[in-house]
C-alpha cells in the first residue's frame, strides 16, 4: 500500500520538526533528575537549579587525565568555586554555550573561580582537543568517553549521565552548591557563580 502525496508530505513535516527539537539539546533527560536520591535542588525559573548552603552534599572522587594527557583531581581546588562543564565534541548545545564559558573562566580566575571541563561520548581526545582550540577554551578537561566519571563523581541523582550539557558549581568547600541541565549563555553562568563567589 502506497502512501498518497499528502501523507508523505506529513510524514517530511513530523521528521524535521523532531530533527529541528533534537538539535536543540543532547540530552534526553527533560530536565528530570533521575536516578533517584534526595538532591536537595530547590529549580529556579532560569532553569538552574541551587542547593542551601547548609544542605549541601559533597562530590565523590573525580578525577582523571585531562585531554593533554595530564592528571587532574577536581580535591586539589578545594577552596576555589570549581564549575564543572559536561560536554561533547559532537553536541550543537555545548558548542553554542562554549564561547560563554571561555569568557566567563578568563574572567573569574583572578576571583578563585576554577572551570574544568568533563569530556564525553567522545571516542578519542583529538575531537575534544579540537573543540577546545576552536572555541579557545583556557581550562582544562577530563577525558570520559564512557561517562564513568559522571557516574561515579556525583552523588546518586545529582547528576544524569544522559544530561548533556550540564554545569555543576561547587562551593569553596567542594560541595554541590548549583546545577544545571541544559546550555547556559554568559549572564546565566556569571548569575551562578556571582552568589558563591560572594558567600563568606
Amino acid at each position: 500500500m502506497s502512501l498518497s502525496r499528502a501523507s508523505r508530505r506529513t510524514l517530511l513535516a513530523v521528521g524535521s520538526l523532531a530533527a529541528a527539537l533534537a538539535l536543540t539539546a543532547c540530552s534526553s533527560d527533560n530536565g528530570k533528575s533521575g536516578g533517584g536520591g534526595n538532591t536537595n535542588f530547590v529549580t529556579n525559573t532560569g532553569g538552574v537549579s541551587t542547593v542551601a548552603k547548609g544542605e549541601r552534599k559533597a562530590v565523590n572522587k573525580i578525577a582523571g587525565q585531562t585531554l593533554d594527557g595530564k592528571r587532574l583531581d577536581v580535591a586539589d581546588l578545594k577552596g576555589k568555586v570549581v564549575v564543572l562543564n559536561i560536554w561533547g565534541s559532537w553536541c550543537p548545545p555545548c558548542r553554542a554555550e562554549a564561547p560563554h564559558f571561555a569568557k566567563v573562566a578568563k574572567d573569574m580566575k583572578a576571583k578563585g573561580v576554577e572551570f574544568v571541563g568533563i569530556n564525553t561520548r567522545d571516542d578519542e581526545t583529538d575531537k575534544g582537543r579540537s573543540f577546545e582550540e576552536e572555541f579557545g577554551i583556557p581550562y582544562p578537561s577530563l577525558f570520559d568517553p564512557t561517562g564513568k566519571l559522571i557516574l561515579s563523581g556525583f552523588p546518586k541523582g545529582s547528576m544524569p549521565p544522559q544530561a548533556i550539557p550540564s554545569t555543576i558549581v561547587l562551593d569553596r568547600d567542594g560541595k554541590i552548591a548549583a546545577r544545571s541541565l541544559m546550555a547556559l549563555d554568559e549572564t546565566k553562568l556569571r548569575s551562578v557563580i556571582d552568589p558563591l563567589v560572594a558567600e563568606k
